[in-house]
C-alpha cells in the first residue's frame, strides 16, 4: 500500500511540464512519466523494461553506454552535454534538440538515475531567427561589454570596418575611435553604463569612426542597453552618414544655385503671397526683396489675368506642375514682360503641399505643365488603384502592378472586384457603396482580415486605406493597398513564441482585465486559459496585497517605462489552489490596436532564493580563505625580502672592495699600455672585463634590495599615466613588432607618491616577462583606472589599479605562487636571473601598494598593481648639475673612516687618502670614539658604516656629536635600513653613500656632506 507522500511524488511527476524517465544501472528504464509518453511518442508499456538507447539518435548509441557508466561512477546533479548540442528520438524516427539534466536516485533497488527531458526546438528556432535579424540589419551592430571589450558584432560592421569578425571580437572597443578620441572614450562609455537609456550618441556634435586601414568616416551612432545573461551589453548601430553629408552639400549647393540663377525666382503660399524673391527675380521685376517678400502676387498681374493665375494656384494646390507656361507680367515701372512660367508645388517632409515655387524667364515658349501628381503616384511605396463611383479602375500605378500581376492596361476600365477574393466579391459592391456615402478617409475593414487577389489567383493579407478625390470628372475613390504576409506571420510567430516562453505571461488591459494568458501561465497559477481571461489580474495576487494593487496598477498605465517590478522589496503570486509563491516579476507596455497592454513576466523563483543564500555562505566562506591566503603568502615574501636583504649587505661589501682595488690596478696597467706594452694594454682589457662583470653583480644586489624594500628610493607625487606614456616608446622597441602594445589610460587618475624610475622599471620587467611568454606574437595591454577598496579587503582606500595583461602562454597555479620569489626562474639556464618579478613585488611594497597576480594556461596572464592615493602636492621641479670627478675640490679635511671589513676600510682610506683626506680609520663604533676623544687634528666627518657589530652607525653618530659638536655624517652601506624612513626615504638631513661605490661616487658624498648646512640647520 503506497504511503501519502507516495503519491503526492507520483502526482507531481505526472504534473512535471519535462518527460522525465529513470533507468536503472544496466540501462534499462524502470519509470515513465505523462509528458514522457507525449514527447516520445510510445506509450509507456511500451518504454517500461526497454534500453535507454531506445531514445537516443542512431549515430550515437554505440557511445551512449560509456557517458552512462562514466556518470554513475560519479553521479552529482548537471546538466547533461553543457557546451554541445544533445538531441534525442521520437517512436516515428523523428529527432529533436533537447536539454537534458541528471539526478541519481538511492532505492531499496539501488541507484536509479532521473532524466528531465525538454524539447527546445522552439529556442533554437529563436535563437536562428535572432542571428539572422542581426546579420540582415542594414547598419553596423556592434555589441560591447561592461568592461569596453566587442563581444558581438555583424557582417556590415565587418564591410564597414575593414576588420574580419574573430580580429574584432575581445579587443577594445577604442580599436575602431580615432586616435584623438581614444584616451577620453572609456570614460564616455562609463557615464552611459551609469545611465543606460536608449539615445542617439553625440546629437548636436560631429561624430567619427575608425577603419581598420586607419581612415575615418563621419558616423550616426545610435546606443541601446540589452541585459544578457553575461551581464548588460551596449549595442551601437552605427551608419555611415558620408551621403548624407553629401546631400547637405548638395542643398547648399541648390541654394547657391538660385541665389545666383538669371531665372527670376520666388517662392509663395498656396493662397499667393510671396515668401521668397531672388535676385533674379529683382532684375527682372524691379522689385528688391524687402519690397516684395509679404504681398500678395497678384501686383505682377495684368487685371484680365487674375482669375487664370487663381485656377493656375488651384492646379499646383492639386499637385501639378506647370512648365514653360508663356504669359504676361508686370514690373515695378507698369511695364510688361513676357515671361515662361515653371510652377511647382512645395511640399514639407511628410509630402504635403504648403507652397508654390516660381521659376520665370524672359522671352522662352510657354509649355504645358507636366502633373505632379502622377510622379507622386509612381513613387508611392504602396500600390494605389483609384475606382469611379461605379466601381472601375481608373487609376493604377506602377507599384499596383508589381502587386496585383496585372498590366496597367488590363486594369484600366474593369471592376475593381477584379481584385478582391472570390468569397467576398459579392458584397464588396455594398461595402463600397456604404463608404461612398460618407466617403472620409479611413482604414478599411478595421478589426477584420482583409485579403487581395493577385491574377494568378493566388490570396495575401492586405492593409487597405481609403481617401477620396474629388476630380473634373466627380470622385475618384482611392485604395491604397499594402501586402502585410510578412506582417501576419511575426503576429504567428509571436504566438509562438509567446506559448514557447519558459517564463508565465499575462496581459493586462488598463482596466485590470486579463486579456492574454501562455501556457506556462496555466501551468504555474494552476488556472485554465478561459478560467482567466477576462478574469481582474487582483485573482493572481495575494489576499494582504489586492486592495493596493490597482493603485499600482493604474501609475505604471500612467508611466509604462520597462522595468522590473518590486525591485529590492519581496513579490508573491497566488495560485488557484490559495498557495503562494515567491516571484519575479517584469513588466512592459505593448501597444496595440485596442490600446495599451502591459505584459507581465512571471517567474517562481523559489529555488533561486534557496540558491541564493547557500552562494552566499559559499561566497563568504571563499573570501575568508582568499584573504588568509593572501597574508600567509605577505608573511613569506617578507621573510624572503629580509633574507634578501642581509645577503646583499655582504656581497655589497665584498664588491666595493673587489670593484675599487681593481680600479686601482686597472689605472695603473692603463698607465703602463700608455708607454706602449701591449701586454699591459691586453691587460687593461682583461680589467675592463672584471668591472664589467662587478657592475652587473652590483645591479644584481640592487634587485636583491628591492625585492627587500632595503632599497633607497626617491619618490615623487606622480600621474601613472605620464610614466606609461613616457616609456611606452621603449616597450614597443623592448617588444618588438611581432607584439602589438595596447595602452587604456583613465583621463582622470588620481596622484600616487612613488619613485618614477622604480615604476618604469616595474613595467619594463612586466613588458620583458610577456614578451618571453609569447614567443610567436600576442598582444600586450597597459590599463589604468581609480579604485576604492572596501573595509573587507587588506588594504582599505583609494588606490590607483595598474593592469598589464599578456595574450601568452599563461602560468600554471603551482608555478604563479612562486613568481615573486628571488632567484626563482623557469627559463633555462643562463637566461634568467629570477630576480625580474621579485624585483617588482619588492618596488610595489615598498611604495605602500600590493600586486596581485592572475592566470592560466593557454589564456594569458594578468598583473595588478595596486598604489595608495597621495595627498601631497607635487614639487616644483629643479636641475640637477653633479660635478665631475675631475671637478670636485678637495680641501684636505680630516675624516673618520669607521668600517669593520678590513678590506672595504682600507680602500676607503686609500681613495681619500689619495684625494687629498686626512684620514683616520677604525673597525668599530668604541674605538672610533676613542680616536676621537683623543685626536690631535679637529675631525671634520664622520664616514661611518651603518651596520657594524657593538655600535650600529647611527649610535656611533649620535655619541661622537657630542664628544666633536658640529661634526658632519655620512653614512655608507649596502643595506641601509636602520638610517630609512618608513616608505624607503632617507630621513631628513641623512646623507647616504650606497655600497659598492666608485671613487667618483665617495668623493661627491663628502664634499656634499662637508659643504652641506651644518647639522643644526637640518636636525
Amino acid at each position: 500500500m503506497s504511503t501519502g507522500s507516495e503519491d503526492v511524488s507520483g502526482l507531481l511527476l505526472e504534473a512535471a511540464p519535462d518527460a522525465i524517465l529513470a533507468v536503472d544501472t544496466a540501462g534499462r528504464i524502470v519509470l515513465v512519466n505523462a509528458q514522457a509518453e507525449r514527447l516520445f511518442g510510445y506509450r509507456r508499456s511500451a518504454l517500461l523494461g526497454q534500453p535507454i538507447e531506445l531514445l537516443v539518435p542512431d549515430d550515437v548509441r554505440t557511445v551512449h553506454p560509456g557517458h552512462r557508466k562514466r556518470y554513475l561512477r560519479d553521479p552529482q546533479p548537471r546538466p547533461m552535454g553543457a557546451g554541445m548540442r544533445l538531441a534525442a528520438r521520437r517512436q516515428d524516427g523523428t529527432e529533436f534538440p533537447a536539454e537534458i539534466s541528471l539526478s541519481a536516485i538511492a532505492t531499496d533497488r539501488g541507484v536509479l538515475v532521473a532524466a528531465a527531458v525538454r524539447d527546445v526546438t522552439d529556442r533554437v528556432r529563436a535563437e536562428a531567427k535572432f542571428r539572422g535579424l542581426l546579420e540582415a540589419a542594414p547598419d553596423a551592430i556592434v555589441g560591447v561589454d561592461a568592461d569596453g571589450l566587442i563581444a558581438l558584432l555583424n557582417a556590415q560592421a565587418e564591410r564597414l570596418f575593414g576588420y574580419r569578425r574573430d580580429e574584432l571580437v575581445g579587443e577594445p572597443v577604442e580599436i575602431l575611435v580615432p586616435q584623438a578620441k581614444r584616451l577620453g572614450h572609456p570614460a564616455h562609455r562609463l557615464r552611459y553604463l551609469a545611465n543606460p537609456e536608449p539615445r542617439p550618441m553625440g546629437a548636436g556634435m560631429a561624430l567619427v569612426a575608425r577603419r581598420k586601414n586607419g581612415s575615418e568616416f563621419p558616423a550616426e551612432i545610435s546606443l541601446s542597453a540589452i541585459d544578457t545573461e553575461d551581464g548588460v551589453l551596449v549595442s551601437a548601430a552605427i551608419r555611415d552618414v558620408t551621403e548624407q553629408r553629401r546631400a547637405a552639400e548638395a542643398r547648399n549647393q541648390l541654394a547657391s544655385i538660385v541665389q545666383s540663377s538669371h531665372d527670376a525666382i520666388m517662392g509663395k503660399t498656396l493662397a499667393g503671397v510671396i515668401t521668397s524673391w531672388n535676385p533674379g527675380a529683382e532684375r527682372l521685376y524691379g522689385y528688391s526683396a524687402a519690397e516684395i517678400v509679404g504681398r500678395h502676387a497678384e501686383v505682377l498681374f495684368p487685371p484680365d489675368q487674375r482669375a487664370s493665375e487663381t485656377e493656375l494656384l488651384a492646379r499646383i494646390g492639386r499637385g501639378e506642375r506647370v512648365q514653360q507656361y508663356q504669359t504676361e507680367r508686370l514690373r515695378k515701372d507698369s511695364s510688361a514682360v513676357t515671361v515662361s512660367l515653371t510652377m511647382s508645388p512645395i511640399v514639407d517632409a511628410a509630402g504635403a503641399i504648403v507652397g508654390v515655387a516660381s521659376v520665370s524667364r524672359d522671352v522662352t515658349e510657354r509649355q504645358q505643365a507636366e502633373v505632379k501628381f502622377r510622379g507622386l503616384l509612381e513613387a508611392a511605396p504602396d500600390a494605389i488603384v483609384g475606382a469611379t463611383p461605379d466601381g472601375r479602375i481608373a487609376l493604377v500605378n506602377a507599384q499596383a502592378e508589381r502587386l496585383f500581376g496585372y498590366p496597367r492596361q488590363e486594369l484600366l476600365g474593369q471592376p475593381v472586384e477584379i481584385l478582391v477574393p472570390e468569397y467576398a466579391r459579392d458584397v464588396h459592391p455594398g461595402h463600397r457603396f456604404r463608404y461612398l456615402a460618407d466617403p472620409a478617409p479611413r482604414p478599411m475593414g478595421a478589426g477584420m482580415q482583409l485579403a487581395g487577389r493577385r491574377k494568378d489567383g493566388t490570396r495575401f493579407p492586405a492593409e487597405i486605406s481609403l481617401s477620396s478625390i474629388n476630380t473634373e470628372d466627380g470622385v475618384l475613390v482611392s485604395a491604397a493597398i499594402r501586402d502585410v504576409t510578412d506582417r501576419a506571420r511575426a503576429e504567428a510567430k509571436f504566438r509562438g513564441l509567446l506559448e514557447a516562453a519558459p517564463d508565465a505571461i499575462v496581459g493586462v488591459t488598463p482596466d485590470g482585465k486579463i486579456t492574454l494568458v501562455n501556457a506556462q501561465a496555466e501551468r504555474l497559477f494552476g488556472y485554465t486559459r478561459t478560467e482567466l481571461l477576462g478574469q481582474p489580474i487582483e485573482i493572481l495576487v495575494p489576499e494582504r496585497a489586492r486592495a493596493a494593487h490597482p493603485q499600482r496598477r493604474t501609475h505604471y498605465f500612467h508611466h509604462p517605462q520597462p522595468r522590473p517590478m518590486g525591485a529590492g522589496t519581496q513579490l508573491a503570486a497566488r495560485r488557484k489552489d490559495g498557495t503562494e509563491f515567491p516571484a519575479e516579476i517584469s513588466l512592459s507596455a505593448l501597444d496595440t490596436e485596442d490600446g495599451t497592454v502591459v505584459s507581465a513576466a512571471i517567474r517562481d523563483v523559489t529555488d533561486r532564493i534557496e540558491a541564493q543564500a547557500e552562494r552566499e555562505r559559499l561566497k563568504a566562506t571563499a573570501e575568508r580563505e582568499r584573504l588568509e591566503a593572501q597574508l600567509h603568502q605577505s608573511q613569506r615574501l617578507e621573510s624572503l625580502g629580509q633574507l634578501a636583504g642581509g645577503v646583499a649587505h655582504d656581497f655589497n661589501n665584498l664588491l666595493a672592495v673587489m670593484l675599487n682595488y681593481t680600479t686601482f690596478v686597472a689605472e695603473q696597467a692603463a698607465r703602463a699600455a700608455a708607454d706602449g706594452d701591449p701586454d699591459w694594454q691586453a691587460a687593461t682589457n682583461d680589467l675592463n672585463q672584471v668591472l664589467r662583470a662587478g657592475q652587473r653583480a652590483t645591479d644584481l644586489t640592487h634587485q636583491l634590495l628591492a625585492f627587500g624594500r632595503r632599497e633607497v628610493v626617491r619618490p615623487q607625487v606622480l600621474n601613472l599615466n605620464t610614466v606609461v606614456t613616457e616609456v611606452e616608446q621603449l616597450l614597443r622597441r623592448t617588444l618588438g613588432e611581432h607584439i602589438t602594445l595596447h595602452t587604456s589610460l583613465a583621463w582622470d587618475l588620481w596622484p600616487v607618491l612613488a619613485d618614477p624610475g622604480q615604476i618604469e622599471q616595474v613595467l619594463v620587467n612586466l613588458a620583458v616577462n610577456a614578451r618571453d611568454a609569447m614567443p610567436d606574437g600576442g598582444t600586450l595591454s597597459i590599463a589604468t583606472t581609480n579604485r576604492v577598496l572596501t573595509n573587507d579587503s587588506m588594504r582599505p582606500g583609494r588606490h590607483v589599479e595598474v593592469l598589464v595583461a599578456d595574450t601568452g602562454t599563461g602560468i600554471p597555479p603551482e608555478i604563479a605562487e612562486r613568481v615573486f620569489e628571488p632567484f626563482f626562474t623557469t627559463k633555462p639556464k643562463g637566461e634568467g636571473s629570477g630576480l625580474g618579478l621579485a624585483t617588482v613585488y619588492g618596488i610595489v611594497t615598498q611604495a605602500g601598494g600590493h600586486v596581485d597576480i592572475h592566470s592560466a594556461q593557454g589564456a594569458g596572464t594578468t598583473f595588478t598593481l595596486q598604489l595608495p592615493v597621495t595627498d601631497h602636492i607635487p614639487a616644483p621641479a629643479t636641475a640637477a648639475c653633479p660635478a665631475a670627478a675631475g671637478q670636485l675640490r678637495h680641501g684636505g679635511e680630516t675624516v673618520l673612516v669607521v668600517e669593520d671589513e678590513d678590506a672595504l676600510r682600507e680602500v676607503t682610506r686609500r681613495i681619500l687618502a689619495r684625494n687629498g683626506y686626512h684620514v683616520l680609520t677604525a673597525d668599530s663604533g668604541p674605538e672610533a670614539l676613542k680616536i676621537a676623544e683623543h685626536a690631535e687634528h679637529s675631525i671634520d666627518v664622520l664616514l661611518t658604516d651603518v651596520i657594524m657589530p657593538r655600535m650600529l652607525g647611527k649610535e656611533l653618530a649620535a655619541a661622537i656629536g657630542d664628544l666633536v659638536p658640529g661634526i658632519r655624517v655620512l653614512y655608507m652601506s649596502g643595506y641601509a635600513q636602520p638610517v630609512l624612513a618608513s616608505q624607503g626615504t632617507l630621513e631628513p638631513g641623512v646623507i647616504l653613500v650606497e655600497k659598492p661605490f666608485s671613487e667618483v661616487a665617495l668623493l661627491r658624498r663628502v664634499r656634499e656632506a662637508l659643504d652641506g648646512p651644518p647639522p643644526a640647520e637640518t636636525s
